[in-house]
């Protein structure tokens, strides 16, 4: 019999805690629990060891950075090799003094650590002020082979990006993952909310499309911040094959999707939507651009 192309994601979507152990402490036990449901590449949301913190500029919050490789990658790395398992880790990156990143590294099912991403667009909209704390990536767009599966791994406001998933995908990855931190505003909620959830879908669902490939995107959940503002994050995380179609979606509480990709799919997207073939990279200079003027 031929050798199966399926691999089984684990999506975690948590609540945070005030306490960045205890938050690492029920991540560990969540991906316990989703290797004994039959998952092999689990992923994290983003930020997880700790509440999101870029809703103010605080110089306080600099001291939850670490090192990437570090203790974080030490531990998971030790879990990733028991369970056998693919680990996707967003991690709080500090560089060098005064030089941080938000950074997802990735653990393949030996243990080994094989390399991270650094989120190349970082946003600064209200309660979204990540410019005070992360510097742009410098690492590019990248794949990793990994025991179950190519992958290619984007942090939440690279989501909107479609040169960033066309990037990622054309290295080789068979799967986009997203680790994710997005909400609503309340005060915002009632008028804007459900098409701010339908635009941020609608976008991933489109790379899957567009570059023949599977989208996991992974968001945490609850309020946090003030209590009259702050952010209430939608959960809503999903999986989308290479047509798009919605495989698995967490609603707005704690839970962790445990979605089959037959990776298989892939190849047969692409042949029968050959987009990467009838691209015309002779003509497209003008992406590079800022704006055409």
């Amino acid at each position: 019999m031929p050798e199966s192309t399926t691999v089984t994601l684990g999506l975690i979507q948590m609540r945070m805690s005030e306490d960045p152990a205890e938050n690492f402490t029920r991540a560990v036990r969540r991906v316990r629990e989703a290797a004994a449901k039959g998952a092999q590449i689990i992923c994290l949301p983003e930020l997880f060891r700790s509440r999101y913190f870029c809703q103010s500029e605080e110089h306080r919050y600099f001291e939850l950075a670490e090192s990437v490789p570090g203790p974080s990658t030490e531990t998971l790395g030790r879990l990733a090799a028991e369970l056998k398992v693919t680990i996707i880790a967003s991690l709080f990156e500090k560089r060098a003094e005064g030089l941080y990143h938000n950074t997802t590294a990735i653990l393949d099912a030996d243990g080994r650590y094989l390399g991270k991403y650094r989120k190349m667009h970082i946003p600064d909209d209200p309660l979204y002020y990540e410019k005070f704390y992360f510097t742009p990536g410098d690492l590019g767009f990248q794949s990793w082979e990994t025991r179950h599966g190519r992958l290619g791994v984007l942090i939440c406001w690279d989501q909107w990006y479609p040169e960033a998933a066309r990037i990622t995908a054309l290295g080789g990855a068979q799967i986009l993952l997203y680790p994710t931190a997005i909400g609503w505003l309340p005060a915002e909620k009632a008028e804007f909310g459900a098409s701010q959830q339908a635009a941020w879908e609608t976008i991933q669902r489109s790379h899957a499309i567009a570059n023949g490939v599977f989208v996991a995107a992974v968001n945490r959940v609850g309020h946090e911040g003030d209590p009259k503002g702050g952010i209430e994050f939608w959960g809503g995380s999903f999986v989308a094959d290479p047509n798009g179609n919605i495989l698995a979606r967490a609603g707005q509480a704690e839970e962790t999707l445990i979605v089959p990709c037959d990776l298989g799919r892939v190849d047969s997207a692409r042949t029968h939507w050959p987009f990467l073939r009838d691209r015309r990279v002779d003509a497209y200079e003008g992406i590079t651009r800022r704006f055409l003027d």
